[in-house]
């Protein structure tokens, strides 16, 4: 069945923010930790801030990268009729 030109903006759209939510959790768990000296030299809420993001910065941020891959795919697929049936 080939796909339809929403389709295939759909997945785009979705390829797109997913390659985006990806590239910031790479930027919050590698980025980070590798320069985590560096980073030690600026103080977050009285903690070095490479320890800080080691220890709960990141987390935040993952939970926050979860709350808007939700929501936008939500808006997404509300915006392209592809939403699932209400059980």
């Amino acid at each position: 069945m080939p796909l339809t030109k929403k389709h295939k903006d759909y997945w785009h759209r979705n390829l797109i923010v997913t390659g985006a939510m990806l590239g910031l959790w790479f930027l919050v768990t590698f980025v980070t930790s590798y320069f985590a000296r560096e980073l030690n030299d600026f103080t977050f809420f009285g903690f070095p801030f490479g320890f800080y993001m080691g220890a709960q910065g990141s987390l935040i941020i993952y939970l926050l990268i979860i709350w808007y891959y939700a929501r936008y795919m939500n808006r997404l697929d509300e915006e392209y009729s592809v939403h699932g049936a209400d059980s």
